[in-house]
């Protein structure tokens, strides 16, 4: 049999919970805002977790393709060459990727 108000408790324990772990970064936010050590993780995390997925990505599509890395690496290199002459985020993307495309289905 249920007990009814053991599951109703229950269920109030959850949304309490769930309600106070998604209020949680509104009410210190001033405090996190302010903070140094959270300032220089802003700065630094999303570069290293960019670098990061991109050497993921790049070492998992070298090793499914049987004509090695360079198709990958080309691409990479074009992506940093263009974004740091253009300084277009969106060009060096997209003719990074056009690249890659090119030379994974139409290279050797």
């Amino acid at each position: 049999m249920i007990n009814v108000p053991y599951v109703i408790g229950v269920i109030a324990a959850m949304a309490v919970v769930t309600f106070g772990l998604r209020a949680l970064p509104f009410l210190a936010a001033r405090f996190l805002q302010s903070h140094p050590l959270v300032q220089q993780l802003g700065r630094f995390l999303p570069l290293a977790i960019m670098t990061l997925l991109l050497l993921h990505t790049l070492v998992g599509s070298a090793r499914q393709n049987p004509s090695g890395p360079w198709a990958e690496g080309l691409a990479a290199a074009t992506v940093v060459a263009l974004q740091w002459w253009k300084k277009h985020p969106l060009l060096s993307i997209l003719t990074g990727t056009a690249l890659y495309v090119l030379l994974r289905n139409w290279g050797p």
